[in-house]
């Protein structure tokens, strides 16, 4: 991998005088990407490898702020019932033009349509993805059933009629997962039979051009020159994958990376410390957590998960894990979104009290079972086998005799969404601002299904709230439904909330125009090196 980075500057060097004065920005990431189609994907360093530099959505967040604004729709309309968006779309927005592909139309209605009935329609003759991957955000939010109907008026027109009023459904259409791909490319690739491409070749709008993956190793961009938004300051992303987080910092330092994910807490002040260097951070809108799957029989009693709340030291783990550097959790949102219960009590460590409730539940002499760590460094969770293993020290004074599991972070990702695991350590970083995101996203009904809800968990009088609280409107009616839905939360516990954590980031000095992003994800279209 290092020799991989040494030679750029051969490279250049023998290449044209064009080449060797263009910009290559080097991203040390945490982990590979699932897939290369946003539609399909949930994870952090997916879309930081698909969305965010390939596509665009018709509407976007401002960058650094949860502000919704105009991308490939230029204005938008909604009825006074809220049930109908009109949107304007942007004319002379080219795809890309890749080595398999050469467009031969601009991005219109055509492609809109092919976005969202692709995920909506079970019959649609490309629902199917080549990988088996299925629509996680599109089906978990139950946008299938708000959205009754998409017309197309005229090339640059289109109308989204919605069965109920939705007040997260805006900031909804600017999630990675409404990304806009090309109807061409996708017919192109079926002709072809090579449908895959549209998974690990991908083509969009966006600010860069995919030019090629070599697995779990490297990925490679270069600058839109057509970008509607205009052409990149960098001219070269490259993407190294570095699942280390201490072999990340030696990167930044040696200046084989320019900006890293996720640095290590351990590893920060260090980073302050080096002239050559810049931290940034601000309060994550995040959560870290132990989702237990009550699908389970041994985790379909409350009292056994309120024991494992009760048992697991999550004070050692800010101590240890965190540094401090994080909060501790009781609610399923972060204290930094509205509608947080503040009034709620989180569950006290006190072991003896766990042993008395799994006496209660039946489990006298506690059980055996599986805990997956984390494989990635996240905010939300820098180590998660180091979790793990205090996880399973404190598992074990209660009687509860733990295996740890894990593995690579697309595997981790699909077999927790197919519900193998009995313990799962995950987290979740806000998409859009929204309350909803979290508490139905997370933890509804509908999310089973989906495969976001990792706890597998339907409680009928918590969906039923959350439910009810999509179709208000008022925002003050809808932070009360989502209070008392915390309420009922805390007593049923599917999960052990863990952390609130601050979010970090460390890069070279020479990067200019960077923003810690509020949702969690990278934008690269704003970065200039010196």
């Amino acid at each position: 991998m290092f020799k991989l980075f040494t030679l750029i500057p051969i490279i250049l060097a023998i290449s044209t005088s064009k080449v060797f004065a263009a910009k290559t920005f080097v991203y040390c990431s945490e982990g590979s990407p699932s897939t290369f189609n946003p539609q399909i994907a949930t994870d952090g360093p997916t879309f930081n490898a698909s969305s965010k530099p390939v596509y665009n959505t018709l509407v976007q967040f401002k960058s650094g702020t949860t502000e919704i604004q105009p991308a490939l729709a230029e204005s938008w309309k909604v009825s006074k019932d809220g049930k109908e968006y009109t949107f304007k779309l942007r004319k002379n927005v080219s795809f890309h033009k890749t080595d398999i592909f050469n467009p031969t139309r601009n991005f219109n209605a055509d492609d809109v349509l092919f976005t969202f009935n692709r995920q909506r329609q079970k019959d649609h003759p490309f629902h199917k993805s080549s990988s088996g991957g299925t629509y996680e955000y599109f089906d978990s939010m139950e946008m299938g059933k708000i959205i009754s109907d998409i017309k197309k008026v005229d090339d640059y027109t289109v109308q989204f009629i919605l069965s109920k009023q939705e007040a997260p459904f805006l900031a909804n259409l600017a999630m990675d997962f409404a990304s806009i791909l090309s109807f061409e490319y996708a017919k192109k690739m079926k002709d072809a039979n090579t449908l895959d491409k549209l998974e690990t070749n991908p083509v969009g709008t966006g600010p860069f051009v995919f030019q090629s993956y070599q697995k779990d190793t490297i990925i490679r961009y270069k600058a839109n020159d057509k970008y509607f938004f205009g052409k990149p300051k960098i001219d070269n992303l490259i993407f190294s994958i570095t699942p280390d987080a201490s072999v990340r910092f030696q990167k930044l330092k040696k200046d084989e990376c320019q900006l890293i994910a996720e640095p290590a807490p351990a590893d920060l002040e260090a980073m302050k410390s080096n002239t050559q260097l810049q931290v940034m951070e601000q309060a994550g809108l995040n959560v870290g957590y132990l989702a237990m799957n009550t699908e389970r029989e041994v985790f379909k009693k409350k009292e056994v998960r309120q024991a494992i709340n009760m048992a697991l030291n999550k004070k050692s783990y800010l101590d240890a894990i965190y540094l401090n550097r994080a909060a501790s959790a009781k609610n399923p949102i972060p204290p930094t979104i509205w509608s947080y219960n503040n009034s709620n009590k989180e569950y006290e460590f006190n072991p003896e009290k766990a042993r008395e409730l799994l006496k209660k539940a039946g489990y006298p002499n506690g059980f055996e079972t599986d805990l997956w760590t984390l494989p990635v460094s996240r905010p939300y969770n820098p180590s998660g086998k180091k979790m793990g293993e205090m996880m399973q020290s404190d598992l074990a004074r209660i009687g509860i005799k733990v295996k740890l599991v894990t593995y690579d972070w697309p595997t981790y990702l699909k077999k927790s969404k197919d519900g193998e695991h009995s313990m799962v350590q995950l987290g979740w970083t806000g998409d859009n601002g929204d309350p909803d995101n979290f508490l139905n996203v997370l933890l509804g009904c509908g999310s089973i299904q989906a495969g976001s809800n990792l706890a597998r968990w339907c409680h009928k009088p918590y969906d039923d709230l959350v439910q009810q609280a999509r179709g208000v409107v008022e925002q003050k009616k809808r932070a009360d439904l989502y209070s008392r839905a915390q309420t009922i939360f805390i007593e049923e516990a599917p999960w052990v909330p863990l952390a609130y954590a601050r979010v970090y980031r460390a890069m070279s000095k020479k990067v200019s125009g960077y923003k810690i992003q509020p949702l969690g994800s990278e934008r690269f279209d704003e970065l200039d090196i010196k």
